[in-house]
């Protein structure tokens, strides 16, 4: 996972509020957050305060795929400073296990 960040700071204290939105959205069949989950693979921040995530989840045939990246956009939008978010779903690289954090895996018992 990659964030974009600026010389003065802005941008990265906005990058870490987002990343602390995204720890309060869940996956809907995993107890985890998506950010621990692995599920963020870029968040950038332009010059304007958009937020722009790549995402992906953990399957393909996922049945949230319509509309779960709405709920993520919902989420890094609430952030103060944020002015708009995109947030795009990637499928390469597929997700799986080893993209996780190891408080994830601790949590649902793999470690």
């Amino acid at each position: 996972m990659t964030t974009t960040s600026d010389h003065g700071g802005a941008r990265s204290s906005l990058s870490e509020r987002v990343v602390d939105a995204l720890k309060t959205v869940y996956d809907p069949e995993i107890p985890v957050n998506i950010y621990d989950l692995g599920l963020i693979y870029n968040i950038s921040i332009n010059d304007e305060c958009v937020v722009t995530i790549d995402m992906t989840l953990t399957a393909p045939g996922c049945p949230v795929a319509q509309t779960f990246p709405g709920v993520v956009e919902n989420a890094v939008k609430s952030v103060e400073g944020a002015k708009d978010a995109i947030v795009e779903l990637v499928w390469d690289p597929p997700w799986d296990q080893d993209m996780m954090s190891e408080e994830a895996k601790l949590e649902l018992g793999l470690l």
